[in-house]
């Protein structure tokens, strides 16, 4: 199994070091410089980077979590390959609904991590006003999005700011978290026909069946 594929594949420095050797490349270089952008901005807060291996620019599926959590820190990327339950979970579900990870991009509604050295914090509305400008910008980086997926109710919560943004369709997922499938199986099952509904549309775009 190639690295990518590989839940957890993060904890290793090595892989950790890969990906970052690969930021310079061409598909991922424009989100490193945003990235730069919103840390001169806010040289306080610490923000994990896009995760090289995904679709960068050229992603047609943008999905849009909460905030980092201090997986995400700690690898110093937002990825599917994070150490920690959610992003098995999204990289599991993924793979089995057939999207390419080349089609994909993950981020957050709010880029940064919230919270102290001890836990991270629920996501407020006065950290997505402050970071909402950046969701702006970042799609205006994305020319050949499809389709917008909004996992957890807080990212929902700026569906209707992001709206008169993009004329792509946007999708309320749950979020894909270990408690929120243990306390309610069902969203798992939810979640799938979404990705689905996701992976066919990408390929009817691109002129598949």
């Amino acid at each position: 199994m190639k690295p990518e594929d590989e839940p957890y594949a993060l904890q290793t420095l090595s892989e950790r070091q890969r990906r970052s050797a690969m930021l310079h490349q061409s598909h991922i270089e424009p989100l490193v410089t945003y990235l730069a952008k919103i840390k001169a901005e806010h040289p306080e807060k610490e923000l994990p980077c896009f995760d090289p291996c995904d679709g960068g620019i050229h992603a047609k599926a943008l999905f849009l979590l909460e905030a980092p959590g201090p997986k995400a820190v700690g690898s110093t990327f937002i990825s599917r390959n994070n150490p920690d339950p959610t992003a098995r979970n999204i990289c599991d579900l993924l793979q089995e609904a057939g999207i390419s990870r080349g089609d994909t991009l993950l981020w957050n509604i709010v880029p940064w991590y919230v919270g102290d050295e001890n836990h991270i914090r629920a996501v407020n509305n006065d950290d997505i006003r402050q970071s909402f400008p950046y969701v702006k910008e970042l799609l205006s980086l994305l020319p050949d999005l499809e389709v917008i997926a909004l996992l957890g109710k807080k990212a929902q919560s700026a569906k209707s700011q992001i709206r008169p943004l993009t004329s792509v369709p946007i999708i309320d997922i749950p979020h894909p978290s270990a408690r929120v499938f243990n306390v309610w199986p069902h969203k798992k099952d939810e979640m799938k026909e979404h990705l689905r509904q996701i992976a066919a549309m990408i390929k009817y775009n691109a002129g598949g069946q």
